[in-house]
């Protein structure tokens, strides 16, 4: 796909505004892995991997709802470079424990040839609930996804942030799509896990707050009813984190590539950093009606980065280069003062000419007709942190 459309390079000294952010916001990733045996590829016990990893950095990994996933958490970053080894780090752990335990790692929002059928559930009492109360929904999610956390301490303004970003989420979903094949099949879709989500009645785009205290008492009433157990299981694409005080992007599916999620997380702490100079200049939130939030949502879903998208701000149906585009120069400011202005509209470049995940492993199908053939590849993609070029 033609980069044309990317955003020139500013000129020296171009950082429109002035920013109340003083020095960088922090961040931090958690990823998803799926666990294959490493010779029939098929979905392995997660266990293995997760004792060996446990043994000295428990606090970076965890277990997950199915036994063959399991995910890691970087520790607090203030730059791009940061991040950058600390992801490699905890890959590199997983890879090393893996091929102790006959298995590898596979970041995709699903894994191409699994059935949900045929995998149980991690025991433990929060998983058996979820499993209990949410039925079907529960069984059949079977997905990883990459969660972007930005620093934000004032719970109010994170409200604000959560508000304000909401129209751009879109977008990040289209870049970091990695799910177009759901038990053993083709769906359509660039990001099939985000129509998975979008059944969860406590999951998808959250609403309009006034406040925290509004969040809170939306959390409430959730968990009164009955539909979510706590406040970590109200799932919305992007809500003020539950055990650290920032703003938690929780769109984008499991990024195959260190470069996808270093990209995932300079795009929302920019606009993070964007939303707090707006609302220290005291502008108004834009506009953007829940139907084409909706609307725009699907559609990246549906298409990644390989059709029109929808605007929900201006209502219009653009190519997704072009809103990739307006993406870049609403975070410009953020983009430059970070000193990520090079490096993330590179990448960005990047993932136009190559396509994202999901249109990676399209092209392996195609190619070969064989869904083995996708899962080598993002194997491959996983443990070199490379795409397919």
């Amino acid at each position: 796909m033609s980069t044309d459309a990317v955003t020139s390079d500013p000129a020296p000294g171009d950082n429109p505004g002035q920013s109340p952010v003083s020095g960088p916001l922090s961040m931090g990733v958690e990823e998803e892995f799926f666990v294959a045996d490493a010779q029939t590829h098929h979905l392995a016990d997660s266990g293995p991997l997760l004792d060996t990893v446990s043994r000295d950095g428990a606090e970076c990994y965890s277990a997950e709802l199915r036994p063959c996933m399991i995910e890691s958490r970087t520790r607090i970053c203030w730059s791009l470079a940061e991040l950058r080894t600390e992801l490699r780090a905890r890959r590199d752990a997983l890879i090393s424990a893996a091929a102790e335990a006959g298995t590898v790692i596979v970041a995709s929002g699903t894994y191409p040839s699994a059935d949900w059928r045929q995998v149980g559930f991690t025991p433990q009492p929060r998983f058996d609930h979820i499993a209990t109360a949410y039925a079907r929904l529960a069984e059949e999610h079977l997905i990883c996804a990459c969660h972007v956390h930005v620093g934000v301490d004032d719970r109010d303004t994170a409200v604000e942030v959560m508000n304000r970003v909401r129209s751009w989420l879109p977008v990040l979903s289209a870049l970091s799509a990695s799910s177009p094949f759901w038990a053993g099949e083709a769906t359509g879709y660039a990001s099939y896990r985000s129509t998975i989500w979008a059944r969860w009645p406590m999951a998808g785009m959250p609403p309009t707050l006034s406040s925290y205290a509004d969040h809170r008492d939306r959390v409430r009433r959730l968990i009164s009813t009955g539909t979510s157990a706590d406040a970590g299981q109200v799932f919305w694409d992007v809500r003020p984190g539950t055990r650290y005080r920032t703003v938690e992007f929780r769109i984008a599916d499991s990024c195959t590539t260190i470069d996808e999620a270093v990209l995932q997380a300079g795009l929302s702490r920019a606009l993070v950093h964007q939303c707090l100079i707006e609302i220290a200049q005291g502008a108004p939130a834009p506009e953007a009606p829940s139907e084409l939030l909706h609307a725009a949502k699907w559609r990246a879903a549906r298409f990644g980065l390989t059709e029109k998208l929808v605007d929900p701000v201006t209502a219009e149906l653009v190519p997704a280069a072009v809103l990739v585009n307006r993406l870049l120069d609403h975070v410009r400011g953020p983009l430059v003062e970070a000193g990520d202005w090079a490096e993330v509209t590179g990448l960005v470049r990047g993932t136009l000419h190559r396509g994202n995940s999901a249109g990676r492993q399209q092209r392996a199908f195609a190619d070969s007709g064989s869904l083995a053939d996708v899962v080598k590849q993002l194997i491959t993609e996983t443990m070199t942190a490379e795409p397919r070029r």
